[in-house]
């Protein structure tokens, strides 16, 4: 039995010859010949022996927690006025988009808000997550590839952006996430 990932949610494909058993959203779908097709409630696959097992990335998440450091690891000032608010969703046929600013009812005279938006179709291959930007905030980002490393801990996500320059310095990001929503 062959087996290959669905892509954008993590779960297994197992083929067997030209039958396939699709794992998705909690449902086993599954085609053996021409006479039968089945759909069976069950829970995620379990990872077989030896298998890489990937976290699926499908639903919507809150950020929960940003960070920023410089390059030598010493703590910056938190991003977003330390006071971040956003939302990411992953669809399963491959479409995100996302929202992130500083949710500070008042800032400071002489700073403007932080603000990021952005979606596109995703690949993510269980360590980089990669956006095809169609529409941004930020005109500069569309037509990219919006790139961010990803690992879990625990049931968070954690992406990682590429460093950033801020001045004369560069500055590293976490942005950690929690789902609220499998869909």
């Amino acid at each position: 039995m062959l087996e290959q990932r669905l892509p954008n949610i993590g779960w297994p494909v197992r083929r067997c010859g030209g039958d396939v058993i699709y794992f998705a959203g909690g449902y086993s779908a599954l085609h053996c010949d021409t006479n039968s097709i089945g759909v069976v409630l069950s829970d995620p696959p379990q990872p077989l022996p030896g298998d890489h097992w990937m976290p699926s990335i499908v639903g919507t998440w809150k950020l929960v927690h940003a960070t920023a450091r410089d390059p030598a690891g010493a703590a910056r000032p938190s991003p977003y006025g330390g006071n971040a608010l956003g939302r990411v969703t992953f669809t399963a046929d491959g479409r995100m988009m996302s929202v992130v600013c500083d949710a500070r009812k008042e800032l400071p005279a002489g700073v403007s808000r932080e603000y990021s938006s952005y979606c596109g179709n995703y690949t993510y291959d269980g360590e980089k997550l990669v956006t095809r930007v169609d529409a941004a905030s930020d005109p500069s980002r569309i037509g990219s590839d919006q790139v961010r490393g990803a690992r879990f801990e625990g049931e968070r996500m954690v992406l990682i952006p590429p460093p950033r320059r801020i001045g004369e310095s560069e500055e590293h990001r976490e942005i950690t996430w929690e789902r609220i929503a499998t869909e």
